[in-house]
């Protein structure tokens, strides 16, 4: 098992020097679901994912953007990284009563996007949570998870 990266020898939380790395294309994608009642997901679904508040997809793909280029400022140990691609995708699924969301981040750079990726799906799905909320409070936010990443030491890919 590998050592925790974030913690110095005494065990204090320190930021990881990647001064020494080389630059490497680096890519990550991570998803999340959001699920409906079924009552909610027939009248989002009749019209067409826009609510009050507006178009639920849009909105969504813009917050998810915005919170994966915030991700070191909320989450203390991550370095600010200048990100290439930014791409979030949405997908309906009528069986599930559910959207996934696809978050996938590139850029050439020392340390891996994996936070940002993770970061961009969880504001997405946020956003469409709180887009629906009005509907309903039993929609759920699951399944947040790495699916795959390149570069760095090693690539990685979910397996189901």
């Amino acid at each position: 098992m590998n050592e925790l990266t974030h913690l110095d020898n005494n065990g204090n939380p320190t930021m990881v020097d990647v001064g020494g790395k080389n630059v490497t294309k680096r890519t990550a994608v991570a998803q999340a679901s959001v699920v409906f009642p079924e009552e909610v997901w027939m009248k989002l679904s009749q019209n067409e994912f826009v609510s009050k508040k507006g178009s639920v997809f849009q909105t969504a793909i813009i917050a998810g953007i915005l919170g994966l280029k915030k991700t070191s400022d909320l989450i203390p140990l991550c370095h600010p990284l200048m990100i290439s691609k930014a791409d979030i995708q949405i997908e309906r699924d009528d069986k599930g009563f559910s959207l996934h969301v696809q978050c996938t981040v590139a850029l050439d750079g020392k340390t891996g996007v994996e936070m940002e990726a993770l970061t961009g799906a969880s504001i997405a799905a946020l956003t469409i949570y709180d887009m629906c909320k009005a509907l309903s409070h039993e929609i759920r936010i699951k399944e947040v998870k790495l699916v795959s990443k390149t570069g760095g030491k090693s690539d990685y890919t979910h397996v189901l």
